[in-house]
């Protein structure tokens, strides 16, 4: 069974691949059946067709070989092979007596044009195949009009248009299926790079913040053991320290956030949480030993943020105090504050420093560098706001309000932000 079913599937795809072939081989068969069927003379006394008494004559032939080669042509062509063989049946009722069974590649030829077409186009021209084959037959024909030749002619073309119209709805039904299927998985490939997509950026977007705000304190303590080396070794011993720590710490949060492309399975993934408010003291204090004045304001420091926007606002004031720390000119002071009001939590960080530099926006609405940019995604994405720009007498500002509810278009994401747009 199984080599008679690929043998059959062998055959099928190649009268798929070559239609033409198949359409001659149908009309040899519809040649073999009419000129059999014309050597067949109805017997009226039991129903059974007698053989021997009736031979077509050479016309019935020469149109029978017309009509069947007509039918090669049924896909390209199947309204003017419609017509031919119609016009072909109609010649042989009114021509030949008896006549011979051209009208069965009529009945072909209709049911092409019923498969091939939409459905008012095939009852318009059904019911006129119908009507004048049927008239022909009944009015010139060589037996009674209400013979029952007659009726067969009326009710294999109309028995053609519905089995045409049925093939096509199949056909329709079946593409529709195969299209949804293939939307669906186009759909579904599209939103697993998406993903993909926004899980880089937000990976990204946290190794951006952990390495531009290590890497400028290591900058800045590196510079000043530097300085002090010769003079003040005991100071330079203690910037190193700095160094170490923050390389120390730099390492970890890189090693934390690395470890979330790693497998679920791997031993060695991280099981740290995310970095939060309840960490600010150590964050500033890593600002404070770079000579950095920083000053910190917090409301209900007791009541946790939800896991998004605690990172949120972490971030955002490691990133401002970064800036702060690389732009605003030595001697620059920083002051911090962290506010609940309501449903929202507003995070503020302000410096008395030179004001617009290099990487730093000169108004709100500029881009300014990576580190801005990262800021206001991160806001964006929990559905909150931020605006950063130079304050009235110098010095910078930057604002942050964020939901401190998660957003009802996604889950809350821990170490990360909710949504389809949390992962941006």
């Amino acid at each position: 069974m199984t080599t008679l079913g690929t043998g059959l599937v062998r055959v099928r795809r190649w009268l798929s691949a070559h239609p033409l072939a198949f359409d001659g081989a149908l009309a040899a068969g519809v040649l073999v059946c009419m000129v059999g069927a014309s050597f067949a003379e109805p017997d009226p006394g039991h129903g059974r067709p007698i053989f021997g008494e009736r031979v077509p004559g050479p016309w019935s032939v020469l149109l029978m070989v017309l009509a069947a080669a007509a039918l090669v042509l049924r896909r390209r062509r199947p309204v003017t092979v419609l017509a031919v063989t119609g016009l072909l049946s109609a010649a042989e009722f009114l021509l030949m007596d008896p006549p011979a069974p051209v009208v069965m590649s009529a009945v072909i030829a209709l049911f092409t044009v019923a498969s091939s077409t939409d459905r008012p186009t095939t009852w318009r021209v059904g019911l006129l195949t119908m009507a004048v084959l049927t008239v022909t037959a009944m009015v010139v024909g060589s037996s009674p009009w209400y013979s029952q030749e007659n009726v067969g002619v009326l009710a294999w073309t109309g028995l053609a248009c519905a089995a045409g119209d049925a093939v096509r709805s199949r056909r329709a039904f079946v593409d529709a299926i195969r299209e949804r299927a293939e939307r669906a998985e186009r759909t579904r490939e599209e939103e697993a790079r998406r993903r993909v997509a926004e899980e880089r950026l937000r990976i990204a977007r946290d190794l951006h913040d952990v390495v531009a705000h290590h890497i400028a304190l290591v900058n800045v303590q590196a510079g000043v053991a530097a300085h002090v080396m010769d003079k003040r070794p005991d100071q330079a011993k203690e910037a190193l320290a700095h160094v170490r720590e923050a390389s120390r710490s730099a390492l970890g949060e890189l090693r934390a956030t690395v470890g979330l492309l790693r497998q679920s399975g791997d031993p060695e993934a991280p099981t740290e949480p995310a970095p939060g408010l309840a960490v600010l003291d150590a964050l500033i204090d890593t600002f404070r030993n770079t000579g950095l004045s920083v000053e910190v304001a917090r409301t209900d420091p007791d009541r946790p943020l939800p896991a998004a926007v605690d990172l949120a606002a972490y971030r955002v004031i490691q990133e401002a105090l970064t800036n702060v720390r690389k732009h605003a000119g030595a001697g620059a002071k920083a002051e911090v504050s962290v506010v609940r009001v309501g449903a929202t939590a507003e995070i503020t960080v302000l410096d008395d420093g030179a004001g617009a530099g290099p990487g730093r926006p000169a108004g709100p609405g500029d881009g300014g560098g990576h580190g801005l940019l990262g800021m206001r995604e991160r806001v964006t994405a929990l559905g909150g706001t931020l605006t950063a720009g130079p304050r009235y007498g110098g010095g910078f500002r930057v604002h942050a309000i964020l939901p401190v509810m998660p957003r009802a278009d996604g889950p809350e994401v821990p170490g990360g932000t909710p949504g389809a747009g949390g992962l941006a």
